[in-house]
């Protein structure tokens, strides 16, 4: 493990970053030291850079400089994660070909060069959650984001696992066919919203205000039965083969799991999976956690050989 005991966290989102200070070898977030600062994905590249370093000069500021090993980032695909460059077109279009380590460290308040370390967004999460969160004690943990997309990690002995034969192709789900699309169209926002459409005729603001009628609409409820039942169709078959131990659900629909848990957990054990199920408590401080978790130079080697070849 790194002789320097603090690294700083950071979670990368399409209008926002938020950092914080971690201290690797007792595994906290230091108080105080959480900083954000807000922007568009497609600003020009000085403005999103800018916003970084800003962020990450107010976390920096508050912490023992000669203790921090460095900067991991939780950010979306596609990425080099190993790289430290840009793929992204669908968000961030002005990062595309930039590596970020040498176009960030003149903007930092510290002498000399930070290491920076990248790894996909839902993948940090899901490390934090195994490694602190619901998780932790847990050989075999599957994770889940339920939002405007639909994220997912498979995660054994603490470290994602993205090639192997019991886990799906970059062990993520969202790509994965499903009824008469692919996940990532079922187990998001967007599906709420269309489908509740389909069934009135009427729009929706956004989930929360689903969530808010289903007490007093049937129709509304028997929406997230039937998102319930969607879900374990598309995950048992996976936590069955990786052998999960639980299952943690994270994203803001993760607040609306009262509403769909009871179909979802009837249908796995229909199923025959019997994975314990937990919601996230740690919400955005995983990714935080699981980011800062990649400057433990012991936890990055076995991260590193894991990361996906763009």
């Amino acid at each position: 493990m790194t002789q320097k005991n603090i690294s700083i966290g950071v979670d990368i989102g399409g209008t926002h970053i938020t950092c914080a200070a971690v201290h690797i070898r007792e595994g906290r977030v230091l108080e105080g030291t959480l900083s954000r600062a807000s922007y568009r994905h497609d600003a020009a590249l000085g403005v999103i850079l800018h916003n970084w370093a800003k962020a990450l000069n107010e976390t920096i500021a508050k912490v023992d400089a000669t203790q921090l090993a460095g900067i991991g980032f939780a950010i979306p695909g596609p990425f080099e994660y190993r790289n430290g460059i840009s793929r992204m077109q669908h968000k961030f279009p002005k990062l595309y070909g930039v590596h970020i380590p040498s176009a960030l460290d003149p903007l930092l308040a510290m002498k000399d060069d930070l290491p920076m370390r990248f790894l996909n967004d839902a993948t940090a999460f899901a490390v934090g959650e195994a490694w602190l969160g619901e998780g932790k004690g847990f050989q075999k943990v599957v994770v889940i984001t339920l939002g405007t997309g639909f994220g997912s990690a498979f995660i054994d002995g603490g470290v994602p696992v993205v090639a192997r034969e019991d886990v799906p192709k970059e062990g993520c789900l969202w790509h994965l066919p499903f009824k008469d699309s692919i996940a990532d169209d079922y187990f998001s926002t967007k599906w709420f919203l269309q489908e509740y459409e389909k069934r009135t005729g009427e729009q929706a603001e956004g989930v929360k205000v689903l969530m808010d009628k289903a007490g007093a609409d049937g129709s509304v409820k028997s929406l997230f039965e039937q998102f319930g039942h969607n879900l374990a169709e598309c995950l048992a078959p996976w936590l069955k083969t990786f052998g999960a131990e639980i299952l943690v659900i994270g994203g803001n629909i993760a607040h609306a799991l009262p509403l769909f848990e009871a179909a979802f957990r009837d249908d796995l054990q229909r199923a025959g999976v019997l994975t314990k199920i937990s919601a996230s408590r740690l919400y955005e401080t995983a990714a935080l956690i699981g980011s800062a978790r990649l400057l433990d130079d012991a936890f990055w080697g076995k991260v590193a050989v894991e990361l996906p070849n763009i």
